[in-house]
């Protein structure tokens, strides 16, 4: 009888690797030094004295050198096609003024448009902004099209604006920058690459996200972002089509389903199998391009109070659809009055389809910056799952950033992770990619160091948030994923480390401790001013990743 590694078609049987010599974070032994990995599947943990009895010549022996070995991060809001765009395009985050990003675009290479992200003019001593003129000629005709650091608005050249046809759609006024309809229809109007082209764009961004130890990513797909086309394109990671492995993609589209026919229609038309119609199904906009919707208005810009793309009635139309069909539904939403009226749907859609059936769905909302107490005991009512960026509060949040200045008093309350845990909503974190950078640990430290102390999390905490966490907002169907235990999925990072101990939140005790008594698996040290080193990142027993120093 042939063995399952010989049929046709399955992956070719590797040997046992045995990681020892260093820590192992795991439930199953908090002084575990040492783990055995057998195809896709982790075999074992313990000691580095029991890992010398079961050291044998059919193994990969791995000298950990007291690096540590944890589970892989699940980054749950990224977008692979921007984010691979961004790393390949004008890095605009350390411009500080419209003359450095003239001279940026004037120096950009090669003939095509220019694109560029990351500027953020409320960093700078003079918040003008180039005119569409003056980029015209410092690009010499070339279009440009330059993302603001959230994405939500962009500066355009004027040959840009016309070849999109953005001159009569909401959010374009003649000038440089364009928001809402005129902002989408300019970046897909960039986005019109052949598909080798798009397809590299998706592998510099998965590349990326392996090497820093990432094994799952949520795409966030939808209509204004990119089409079906590169959702479908997104999906096809997981099959690898003879690539090299990538880490997982868990595909999210948001599109508006009006009924539960209808919301039949869509998934069945993608051609690609979604976690949900969820993600970036906009109720409003962000802080900083004042398009997030707010009950009052902005600090900054009285006048201003922020777009409802959707209707209450709208949204409820969509999660009760979702509900019916019992997948996720959800949306992007910021600001105080989005989330009301993202409650209001919730309510709304379980007059119409039962709590039960909208709790059993388990819908996601996506960011939620912006929320009171009793916005949160409604997310535990419904049990919905809030997906954060932590990183955000750390870029924003704290006196004189964004939030400050945008929301003034209210820019305090921005982000209440730990209100968000005490109640228990089920949290999950992710980057947002392009408008954070995938670098997890530096996610996990902004938890820690929430610029409202009564709103910080442990380290444990927050590093199960982009981890286990990320699994089960994304329903995946292994219980076991996102821990490293007998008979998990083979699914972690190794890490190079200066320190490991256990950190808690609360400033009133000792932060840091490597007492052995507390029987808490350890993490690193995240107050030494520099990130963990990724030395290799495995999925389900593949290798994504690896640093020619692990095994030199």
């Amino acid at each position: 009888m042939p063995r399952p590694q010989d049929l046709p078609g399955s992956r070719p049987k590797t040997s046992p690797v045995l990681y020892r010599n260093g820590s192992v974070y795991t439930a199953a032994d908090p002084f575990a030094t040492a783990m055995l990995v057998d195809g896709d599947t982790v075999a074992w943990v313990g000691s580095e004295q029991a890992a010398t009895s079961i050291a044998d010549s059919s193994m990969d022996i791995i000298d950990l050198r007291g690096a540590l070995v944890a589970p892989g991060f699940v980054d749950s809001h990224m977008h692979l096609t921007e984010t691979g765009i961004a790393l390949d395009s004008l890095a605009l985050q350390n411009a500080s003024s419209a003359r450095e990003l003239l001279d940026a675009v004037a120096a950009a290479p090669g003939d095509g448009p220019v694109l560029g992200h990351g500027w953020d003019e409320s960093t700078w001593a003079d918040a003008s902004l180039p005119s569409a003129e003056e980029l015209e000629r410092a690009s010499g005709g070339r279009p440009v099209y330059l993302s603001r650091v959230d994405v939500h608005s962009a500066l355009v050249s004027a040959s840009l604006a016309d070849s999109a046809g953005l001159r009569g759609l909401d959010g374009f006024d003649g000038g440089p920058r364009v928001r809402r309809a005129a902002h989408a229809a300019a970046r897909q109007a960039t986005r019109r690459l052949p598909e080798d082209v798009l397809r590299g764009h998706q592998r510099r961004a998965l590349t990326e996200a392996a090497a820093n130890g990432y094994v799952a990513v949520a795409e966030i797909g939808a209509p204004h972002i990119g089409g079906p086309g590169d959702l479908r394109m997104a999906g096809s990671w997981n099959s690898n089509n003879g690539e090299v492995p990538a880490p997982e993609v868990l595909p999210y589209w948001g599109e508006l389903a009006t009924s539960e026919e209808h919301a039949r229609s869509i998934l069945d038309q993608l051609g690609v199998g979604v976690r949900g119609l969820a993600g970036d199904l906009n109720i409003d906009g962000s802080i900083g391009s004042r398009t997030a919707a707010l009950r009052a208005g902005y600090s900054d810009a009285p006048e201003e109070s922020g777009s409802l793309y959707l209707s209450v009635e709208e949204a409820a139309a969509h999660l009760a659809a979702c509900s019916l069909v019992g997948i996720q539904g959800g949306f992007h939403v910021i600001g105080d009055a989005g989330l009301d009226a993202a409650l209001k749907a919730l309510e709304l859609a379980a007059a119409e389809v039962g709590e039960q059936r909208v709790r059993a769905a388990g819908h996601r909302f996506e960011h939620v910056e912006m929320v009171d107490a009793a916005a949160i005991a409604t997310l535990a009512r419904y049990a919905v799952t809030v997906s954060a960026q932590p990183a955000f509060d750390a870029a924003w949040g704290g006196p004189g950033g964004l939030y400050e200045k945008r929301l003034g008093e209210r820019g305090r309350s921005m982000n209440p992770f730990a209100s968000l845990y005490s109640a228990g909503v089920p949290v999950c974190f992710g980057s947002d990619s392009p408008v954070t950078p995938l670098r997890p640990w530096s996610s996990v430290r902004a938890c820690v160091e929430h610029h409202n102390e009564g709103e910080r999390i442990s380290a444990r905490a927050a590093f199960l948030g982009h981890t286990r966490a990320g699994w089960r907002a994304a329903k995946h169907p292994n219980p076991m994923a996102g821990q490293l235990v007998p008979g998990a999925p083979a699914s972690f990072a190794v890490w190079e480390v200066e320190e490991l101990m256990v950190q808690v939140a609360d400033g009133r005790v000792q932060s840091w401790s490597t007492d052995p008594r507390a029987r808490t698996p350890l993490l690193p040290a995240l107050d030494t001013g520099s990130d963990p080193v990724c030395l290799q990142t495995v999925k389900d027993g593949s290798e994504l990743y690896s640093s020619p120093s692990l095994r030199s």
